[in-house]
């Protein structure tokens, strides 16, 4: 439904066509390389692949795509994290639909667009404070397939699920999921998913059993 909406507002715009949708990260990801459009469009929490990780990939697979995220979280960290991974658009999901169509239409031509209530200048400070943090990032260490299988066990799937998902054995994905606790210093199941709240890669509705 939400996706529906979203197109049905871009469709009324005459200069743009809405060339596909996808219903988690991996399909985006694939999407965006078989269709090639100028701008997608992606949220934050999105299943089998957080948005600002497809995000990273989309960017490097397919350079001349412009990504713009429309979510709820606005915190400093979101959207600093965002930039980082090559986002240009920021935008609320509390803002009017114009405030899409400005950020669509901003990225098509390449250029950053920060939705309200998001401040250009206070943005660009925690940019240029983050850039100057000497804590690695270790979530930076994760290989795509471990960042799948994160996503994946963080909403409490087995790993006979995340293979079948993802089309590897079991074992593999058990084996994936030993190298992200490691990785991570994560030890339960409980801290991973704390761990995934707060990165935005799971949404609070999982943890509720939602």
């Amino acid at each position: 439904m939400v996706r529906q909406g979203i197109r049905a507002i871009l469709e009324v715009e005459q200069d743009f066509d809405v060339v596909g949708e996808a219903s988690d990260g991996p399909a985006a990801i694939e999407l965006v390389e078989r269709v090639r459009p100028d701008v997608l469009v992606t949220d934050i929490a999105m299943p089998g692949l957080g948005g600002l990780d497809v995000a990273l990939s989309v960017i490097k697979r397919v350079p001349s795509t412009h990504v713009v995220v429309l979510t709820m979280h606005l915190s400093e960290r979101y959207v600093v994290q965002a930039l980082r991974n090559g986002v240009v658009g920021y935008v609320s999901k509390d803002s009017g639909y114009s405030e899409l169509v400005k950020a669509v239409r901003a990225a098509a031509a390449g250029r950053r667009y920060l939705g309200p209530p998001l401040s250009e200048e206070t943005i660009d400070a925690a940019l240029r404070a983050a850039a100057g943090d000497a804590q690695p990032d270790l979530y930076e260490s994760l290989t795509a397939r471990e960042r799948e299988v994160l996503a994946l066990d963080a909403e409490g799937m087995t790993a006979a699920q995340i293979g079948q998902r993802l089309s590897i054995s079991p074992r593999t994905a058990e084996a994936h999921r030993a190298h992200v606790m490691e990785k991570l210093g994560l030890h339960t199941k409980a801290e991973l998913i704390r761990y995934a709240l707060k990165r935005g890669i799971l949404r609070e509705e999982h943890e509720a059993g939602g």
